[in-house]
């Protein structure tokens, strides 16, 4: 049984933290709304997002792929071609940022 526990908590992370950590991280967001609007290979991201550098794209995509909020998908292609789209947990996930993003629109304006 202790095994099996183990298993369970190194599969994946508590939804609580990943919701602090892409929470906390504005390019997780803007990386996650540009996927969201149909931008899906890493090129068109970053030019997508100014500011964004290609090693902080990749570290965040990794860190969603990770999370299992986005699939990489690479093809056999010369040259190579790699696309991300939102996974069924992670259209969940970006419905739940919806979710905050109304309520800050609308609590947020009474403070």
């Amino acid at each position: 049984m202790t095994e099996q526990r183990k298993e369970k908590s190194s599969a994946a992370p508590p939804v609580a933290r990943m919701v602090e950590d892409i929470v906390g991280c504005k390019w997780s967001l803007a990386v996650l709304a540009r996927v969201r609007d149909g931008v899906r290979r890493p090129g068109a991201l970053e030019h997508s997002l100014p500011g964004l550098s290609t090693k902080v794209l990749n570290e965040r995509l990794r860190k969603l792929v990770r999370y299992g909020i986005l699939a990489r998908t690479a093809y056999a292609e010369v040259p190579p071609r790699v696309e991300y789209a939102l996974t069924p947990f992670g259209e969940r996930f970006a419905r739940m940022l919806d979710e905050i993003a109304s309520l800050e629109r609308e609590f947020g304006a009474r403070r």
